[in-house]
């Protein structure tokens, strides 16, 4: 078992940035992966994107280009750079270990406009 905790949302204006962080809470943080995800109002959880435990990112094609998926295994944490807002992105942003199937709580991100 382990534990995902989200932070790092808030309120931004479009075209601001923030950085989520995905701490992990178990034994082994350096050999999961990580996938970041997002819930928009209204509709259902989707895929970020996924970085694998060398490093290696991959995304949606949707969410190309703004998103920059990182990992610190010194502080157990992993990374969601967010860059270039819109309100379209206003979202509750979650985290999980494949591996393992585990949610955090996730984290609220509100774009205005």
């Amino acid at each position: 078992q382990v534990q995902l905790v989200e932070s790092g949302g808030g309120v931004v204006q479009a075209g601001g940035s923030l950085r989520l962080s995905c701490r992990f809470f178990g034994s082994s943080f350096s050999a999961n992966a990580i996938g970041w995800y997002r819930r928009p109002p209204g509709k259902s959880r989707e895929l970020i994107g996924v970085i694998n435990s060398g490093g290696r990112t991959s995304y949606e094609d949707s969410m190309k280009g703004r998103f920059t998926i990182s990992r610190d295994n010194a502080k157990n944490t992993a990374y969601l750079q967010m860059d270039s807002l819109k309100p379209e992105d206003t979202a509750i942003y979650y985290c999980q270990a494949p591996a393992y199937g585990q949610w955090g709580q996730g984290t609220q991100v509100t774009v205005s406009s």
